[in-house]
């Protein structure tokens, strides 16, 4: 479904969209070419009404946003280390309702999801409990850079690496904007994660002469993507504001 204002799909959308035949409905927990946090207990509420299930896909948000997945009363949520657990690619997390683990029998199965995983039987059996959504062995590599990853977002805390995150932000979107720059965001920041996208010409063009002057972001159709973490500090918005309207100002030469 399309957004109204190019940030959120709001609830009365979904609710709009789901019907009696809906079977899934699917959600970003934070959306990735605008950063908003979408509200998961009122897509699960929508999804339930009519007798549907919720899948979550939670990579924008898993590590700096706060997700009570109990509380919300989602069905499904898929996240992985790539993004703000910042454990690398290979590896992925699939939460399932616990009273969904007997229902539900996966049809792409593999080794790990069987009851007696090393009994090697020709006949597959499922596992009793959330095993059973296993695949086969996983990419063990990406497995020990992920779990480095947890180490540092667990010892800092969640809670603190939003409460950081929304430092940053509400920095950067200042800075911007004093720039004259348009950054797209709510108007409420505590609705708005880690991403903030900046409409400009030619977005690429504009992040590989950013590149050039060492600054590294990203692009996304009609804008440039900045996403501060904690390990970036307010000198690093200043610098990334001023590179910005120096590439701009000089028309974002390309190459």
């Amino acid at each position: 479904m399309a957004s109204r204002d190019g940030l959120s799909v709001s609830a009365d959308d979904y609710a709009a969209a789901v019907g009696a035949r809906t079977q899934l409905v699917i959600a970003s927990h934070v959306y990735y070419t605008s950063g908003f946090i979408q509200d998961l207990a009122a897509v699960a509420e929508i999804a339930h009404a009519r007798g549907a299930y919720c899948v979550i896909d939670a990579y924008q948000g898993t590590g700096h946003v706060p997700t009570n997945v109990h509380g919300s009363s989602v069905d499904f949520l898929v996240a992985g280390g790539l993004k703000w657990l910042i454990g690398g690619p290979g590896i992925a997390f699939l939460y399932v309702r616990r009273d969904l683990h007997d229902r539900l029998r996966p049809n792409d199965v593999g080794w790990f999801g069987h009851r007696e995983q090393f009994a090697f039987q020709t006949v597959f059996d499922y596992a009793s409990d959330a095993r059973r959504f296993e695949g086969g062995t996983p990419s063990v590599a990406a497995v020990y850079a992920q779990d480095a990853g947890l180490d540092i977002v667990l010892e800092i805390g969640v809670d603190t690496l939003r409460d950081r995150q929304l430092e940053l932000v509400s920095d950067l979107v200042g800075r911007l904007r004093t720039g004259g720059f348009a950054p797209r965001v709510p108007a409420d920041l505590n609705r708005h994660a880690g991403i903030v996208t900046v409409p400009v010409a030619d977005p690429p063009a504009v992040v590989a002469a950013l590149r050039r002057q060492g600054v590294i972001v990203d692009s996304r159709p009609g804008v440039v993507r900045l996403s501060p973490y904690f390990y970036n500090g307010i000198d690093d918005n200043r610098a990334v504001c001023e590179a910005l309207g120096r590439v701009v100002a000089a028309g974002t030469p390309a190459g």
